[in-house]
């Protein structure tokens, strides 16, 4: 961030208003950076989400033994707030997600485990690739499967309020894996946000989409023999409407005075669109004449520009962040041997923290270029937001949200709660 000494007392008053009317935005508890919650108040919670777990039909038997070993777990709400696929730079975060050792790793596992993919292939249409790459994001291809609680990790989320209604659901499909012997306490650990096994499945996607592949009448994601995790990712592409036989999409070049507000509102045009504004393959092969696609700029501008297709939507659906479906899709191609991508990424640039992407948001839409809420994650709605005050102040439209795009806002808008 470019400091900016001269307004840090306005900003400091409008940052304070900001955060209330984020929190009731938001609709939730508000987040304030190092304040936690404790023990005992998940206790609390705990006795009056009790008679509602034993009102949805989980046992007693279940219940009690399973509500005593819930704790509170102050470094899961950290993480809640500080994820790496939002929080990261998109260039770290491949740096680390489709590393040498995780290509050289995942390679091996598709020569290992061929039978199997085989198998998984024919069965669900879905591209072996792109299910090792999950595999090889989600648990370093199962040498890693997490070590939380899900229970407690699910019981602290569903306490903190941000998001308690979503995980309150989900701790109560976890006691229905318990209740229906799919899952044991020794077993039920995975990440921080409650996703366990193999391929890190939340307990709701758990029972409406993992399957039983191996036919011994348990759908098994934990256990060393990955097969039953396998098919459940290819099963959940499957359901998010993966098209079969078709990639991803791939790097394209754009030509000097291309108009930067085509990318990134996933509105897909045909191919002849982007060839008519000058869009070429990176690597210099075709352009296929018959797809519909649309154009992604992770990093802005200044970085890689990407021609996305439907499978993107699709892998989307696992994981809403951009830098997580890159980085599978990336993961995937650099399996079957492709390349890295040839335009490179601006490692100069500093990624907006949570708080700032939260000022941001609150900032544009008080500019009168709404975000439609406050959360700090720049989706559609606040790109959109992004490259509407970009065009009126007469800047590249690329919905980059960057420092100096928040520094910009800051000047206008110091020591004011209304421009």
């Amino acid at each position: 961030m470019h400091a900016r000494r001269q307004i840090l007392a306005g900003f400091a008053l409008s940052l304070g208003l900001l955060a209330g009317i984020a929190a009731a935005q938001e609709g939730s508890v508000a987040f304030v950076p190092g304040v936690r919650g404790t023990d005992d108040g998940l206790r609390l919670w705990l006795e009056e989400f009790g008679p509602r777990a034993l009102s949805a039909g989980i046992s007693a038997e279940v219940l009690t033994p399973a509500l005593k070993t819930i704790t509170f777990l102050p470094d899961v709400v950290d993480k809640d707030r500080r994820q790496d696929e939002f929080t990261r730079a998109v260039w770290d975060y491949l740096d680390r997600a489709v590393s040498d050792d995780r290509i050289a790793l995942g390679q091996k596992a598709l020569v290992q485990h061929a039978d199997l993919l085989d198998r998984i292939e024919a069965a669900y249409g879905v591209d072996r690739a792109y299910v090792v790459a999950i595999w090889g994001l989600e648990s370093a291809y199962g040498s890693y499967r997490g070590d939380i609680p899900v229970l407690s990790a699910l019981g602290t989320l569903a306490y903190d309020g941000r998001r308690g209604a979503y995980f309150e659901g989900e701790l109560l499909q976890a006691l229905r894996m318990l209740q229906s012997g799919d899952a044991d306490l020794a077993e039920l650990k995975g990440s921080w946000a409650g996703a366990s096994g193999h391929t890190q499945f939340m307990p709701t996607s758990f029972w409406n989409i993992a399957v039983d592949f191996d036919g011994d009448g348990r759908k098994n994601l934990w256990g060393p023999d990955p097969g039953d995790a396998l098919a459940s990712a290819a099963a959940y592409l499957q359901k998010s409407r993966w098209k079969s036989g078709e990639d991803w999409g791939f790097e394209i070049t754009l030509p000097e005075g291309f108009d930067w507000e085509l990318a990134g509102d996933r509105t897909q045009r045909p191919m002849a669109f982007w060839l008519s504004k000058g869009a070429a393959r990176a690597n210099g092969g075709e352009m296929p004449a018959d797809r519909w696609a649309s154009l992604l700029l992770p990093a802005g501008q200044r970085g890689p520009a990407l021609m996305v297709f439907d499978n993107f939507g699709a892998v989307e659906t696992y994981n809403l962040a951009d830098a997580y479906v890159i980085a599978v899709c990336h993961l995937a191609d650099r399996l079957r041997g492709g390349g890295p991508f040839q335009h490179p990424w601006p490692r100069d640039l500093r990624v907006l923290t949570l708080a700032e992407r939260m000022e941001l948001q609150q900032r544009l839409t008080l500019a009168g270029h709404s975000t439609a809420g406050v959360d700090g994650r720049v989706g559609p709605r606040t790109l959109s937001a992004i490259k509407s005050y970009q065009r009126a102040q007469g800047l590249v439209a690329d919905g980059f949200a960057s420092t100096d795009l928040l520094d910009r806002l800051r000047l206008a808008q110091a020591g004011n709660v209304r421009p």
